[in-house]
Order: C-alpha cells, then structure tokens, then sequence
C-alpha cells in the first residue's frame, strides 16, 4: 500500500490510524498513540492559524508545511512499527486504515518494436526511426542488428549499435551491397522480440 501524497488523503489516514490504536491497541503494541495525536493536533493548530491569516485553503505558511511533515514522519514510523507489530497477520494492518505491503511486480520482456523505417539515407549513412512497444514494460535499451547480403552471400546478424533513443544515424556503413536491419527493445527480465526489417542499397 502507499503512503498518500495530498493534505487531505494524509489527514483521513491519521485519523483512521488513531482510531484504530485506540480500539485494537493490543494488536500494535509499539506504537506511541499520544505522540501521533500531539502531531496530527500540532498541523491542526498550524492549519488554523494559516486559515486565520489568509483566505486561501492551500497550505501556503512555512509554519504549516513543517508541522505536516513531522506528522507525516510520525505517521510513517508508526506504521512502519505497525507491521513489523502485524507481520504474522498483516491484515490487521487495515483496522488502521493502512494494509501490506504491495509487492513489486517483476519485469515482462518488452514486446516487438513497431513500425521500424529508414527516415533517410545518404552515401554510406542511414537514419532509422521505430515506435516503442506497445506494452508498458520499462525499456533499458534497443538493441540495432544488421546483414549483410552480397550476391548468394548473406551474413550473420551482426549487433552494430545499443542505445535509448527510438532512432539512430548510422554512418560508415557498406556500400553497393544488400543490408538489411531490425531491432529489438531488453530490460532487466531479457531481450524481446524483433521489429519488422527493412533494407536499403547505399
């Protein structure tokens, strides 16, 4: 579960955590109930002198921002002490409004690379442009393969660039022979599948 981020979500979470350490106290033992209400009460009384000075409900005041921070510093430590409380039985942890840990989920191998193309080309350089996968899986790099055909002769592929970016120039590349190139996208889990190719006479 993650730690809300707006004023307002963090606030109904201090209250569902005060109200769940005062009715299941015996469930969370190393919190320190009196101190997170003595700093959700001090952000209050910051909140309400801001209110008093300025028509704005934005936490604007530096005095206001502050003492949100220390309670959420307060709220983290104790729900940090919440589950270590709860770790034989992690749902008890929503009788605080709070709940386990959410586990990451282990990178996919990113899909094909789409729509690869020569933007242009010019003696011995060649400009390629591709799309991202479709999928949402992070990408580390791009891997850039090319052959060669001469004749009956075709070579092996042949890795000729890595790199972030979905294009590239590649220069000093042969002349007056077939080559063809395709792409594939890697990250942490391994390297996907192969672009569509496309080939070019410099």
């Amino acid at each position: 579960m993650d730690f809300p981020t707006t004023e307002p979500d963090i606030m109904a979470l201090s209250q569902k955590m005060l109200d769940g350490y005062f009715w299941y106290a015996t469930d969370f033992p190393k919190v320190i109930r009196p101190k997170l209400y003595a700093f959700r009460t001090g952000y209050i009384g910051a909140r309400q002198n801001h209110k008093r000075k300025h028509a704005d409900l934005r936490i604007a005041s530096k005095a206001a921002k502050e003492a949100l921070q220390e309670l959420v510093q307060v709220m983290k430590n104790c729900l940090q002490k919440s589950e270590v409380d709860t770790a034989s039985n992690p749902e008890k942890l929503k009788e605080i409004g709070w709940g386990p840990r959410t586990e990451p989920q282990p990178a996919q191998i990113p899909a094909q690379p789409m729509n690869l193309q020569i933007t242009a080309k010019d003696n011995q350089t060649i400009n390629l442009q591709w799309d991202r996968p479709e999928d949402d899986q992070r990408i580390r790099n791009y891997v850039v393969e090319r052959r060669q055909e001469n004749g009956e002769e075709i070579s092996n592929w042949t890795i000729i660039q890595i790199l972030y970016e979905t294009k590239v120039i590649l220069r000093t590349q042969p002349s007056g022979i077939r080559l063809e190139y395709r792409v594939r996208a890697a990250n942490n889990a391994g390297t996907g599948p192969f672009s569509n190719t496309v080939s070019v006479v410099l």
